[in-house]
Order: C-alpha cells, then structure tokens, then sequence
C-alpha cells in the first residue's frame, strides 16, 4: 500500500483564517488572501510570531473545508501518515495532536509525525504547501495552494486547491 504523507498546517488546518481572525482582533485591520499572495507567513502578518508563540494558536485553527472527508478518503485507500513541524513553538506539539484527535478521530496516534524536519520521512506522496518539504521530497508531489505559495511554478508539483481536487486525483 502506498504511504501519503499530508502535512497539517496550510492543508487541514487553516492557518491562514487563523492569522488573518488574529490580526483583525489585535489591530482591527482586515487582510484579504489577495493581499498576501507570495508572501511568507512570517512577513505578510506583522504579529506572526506572536501568533505562533502565543497559546491555543494550533489548538483553535479552523479546518480547510473539505479535509475532514478528504483525509478519511485517503486514510481508506492509503497508508497515512500526519507529518507537521511541531517542535519550532512551545505549545504546538500538545496543541496539534489534541486538534488532531478532535477534528481526525480516525488517524490513530500512530499516524502522527511530529517533527523539526520533514525531510527524513519516506513516503510514495507528500501533500505539503511549502515548497521547501517538496522539493526535498524524492516521491510525487502535491502542493496544496496557499498565498505563499500562489505564485510558484515548478513542474514537478501537482498543485491542488481544494480537498475534492486531492480526492480525485487520488
């Protein structure tokens, strides 16, 4: 059975609703997506770090929509496996398995990956929206589109936008 690996934030938690709900409590000031278009995270939101650093950021993030049917989908067909950068921020390890268990009850602890680095992760396919776990990814290649990554163009990616748009190629 082939192995998937789907990354976590960007393609089922929607960190960019986060951010941009967070921004509007701190300052008042609305972002659009548009406006962020080939922006990292870290400069498209003046308070990111605070964000990040700050408690109940991962555990509150709404879910892409979609994901929930979507993942289950895979999870069916393939040998899944979470793979999320949680060791950067105190609280996010904790957080996201919790946010994981509420929103996936049907990936197992087993099936989680929390790490510093993705690249020592094998799999047949990785579901990411950063291009730098991509592109140190030896399988096929899924970016999930975000504003950061809009603007990329790089053949050996299949891009996705959508949930159902994952379903069907898969």
């Amino acid at each position: 059975m082939k192995q998937v690996l789907v990354d976590m934030d960007g393609v089922l938690a929607d960190v960019y609703a986060q951010f941009i709900r967070l921004e509007k409590e701190k300052t008042g000031t609305i972002l659009s997506p548009e406006s962020l278009i080939g922006k990292k995270e870290a400069h498209a939101f003046p308070h990111y770090e605070t964000h990040v650093t700050s408690s109940g950021f991962f555990r509150t993030a709404p879910i892409i929509p979609g994901s929930v049917k979507g993942l289950e989908y895979l999870n069916n067909k393939y040998d899944v496996l979470i793979v999320s950068s949680a060791t950067e921020f105190p609280d996010s390890l904790k957080e996201k398995l919790d946010w994981l268990n509420e929103h996936y009850p049907f990936i197992s602890w087993q099936q989680m990956i929390f790490c510093g680095k993705k690249d020592s992760i094998k799999g047949d396919i990785m579901i990411d929206d950063h291009p730098k776990n991509l592109d140190a990814f030896p399988g096929r290649r899924i970016i999930f589109t975000q504003p950061h990554n809009a603007q990329v163009e790089n053949p050996s990616y299949e891009r996705v936008s959508t949930w159902e748009e994952i379903c069907t190629i898969l």
